[in-house]
């Protein structure tokens, strides 16, 4: 009714050599790290005289300046319109006449 002859490949795979495949991919992978290794990786300092580098520390990675006066009037109102918007919207089209 059914064969056995398809699982006695399966078994001898099993307990078959390792391929050479896995061998040259475990030599690549100590290449690899050897010549990463041998790699000379540094970090410089930063530049600030190029336009390609800006000024570092608290508050410079931000688009605005939270020092200025006024600046809380200004956040919270920018926050109270752009979360409220959505809803006004949604008021406005289910309100309006047909």
């Amino acid at each position: 009714m059914f064969a056995l002859a398809s699982s006695v490949p399966f078994r001898t795979s099993i307990l078959s050599p390792p391929s050479s495949k896995m061998y040259t991919s475990a030599v690549r992978a100590r290449m690899a790290t050897s010549f990463a290794a041998r790699r000379g990786f540094s970090t410089t300092r930063t530049q600030l005289g190029s336009p390609y580098h800006y000024a570092e520390g608290p508050r410079t990675n931000i688009p605005f300046n939270p020092l200025t006066k006024f600046f809380f009037l200004r956040y919270w109102g920018f926050m109270i319109a752009g979360f409220g918007a959505p809803f006004a919207i949604a008021v406005w089209q289910t309100c309006k006449t047909k």
